[in-house]
């Protein structure tokens, strides 16, 4: 399949102060990134890759179908940037990749069989328990 470049354009990057490792410098300098990514209105994304994405449960979709990845792992805000940026790659790529199609597949005979001896068998026990044998 092609590649899918999303252009710069379309990304919005916002940095933030970050909790986490940092020393002095977590109260002082704005690491964290805050990348945003609108799937719905993207103009990069084939309609397929699209449906796909925004059909996906993903809590850090917002219900307009904006993407928000959220990157505070490093101390350096270029190292947040590249792995917000990566991880919103491997987004789209789980998008891209189609599912595979269930096939429908009905159980052998024996399957049936042993299924119908299993119940029968339960019947008998619980037969055998209202009946009284002992009078």
């Amino acid at each position: 399949m092609d590649t899918i470049t999303i252009p710069e354009s379309e990304l919005v990057e916002r940095f933030v102060r970050a909790s986490g490792p940092g020393g002095q410098n977590v109260n002082k300098v704005a690491t964290a990134v805050e990348l945003r990514f609108d799937v719905a209105r993207s103009q990069a994304l084939p309609e397929s890759v699209r449906a796909r994405l925004l059909a996906r449960r993903d809590r850090r979709m917002t219900s307009e179908g904006v993407l928000v990845i959220s990157a505070q792992r490093f101390r350096t805000q270029e190292r947040n940037r590249e792995d917000a940026r990566a991880r919103l790659a491997a987004f789209v790529a789980a998008g891209a990749e189609a599912p595979t199609p269930r096939i429908a597949t009905k159980p052998s005979r024996a399957a049936k069989q042993r299924r119908l001896d299993g119940k029968r068998q339960r019947a008998d026990v619980k037969r055998r328990r209202s009946t009284k044998e002992w009078d």
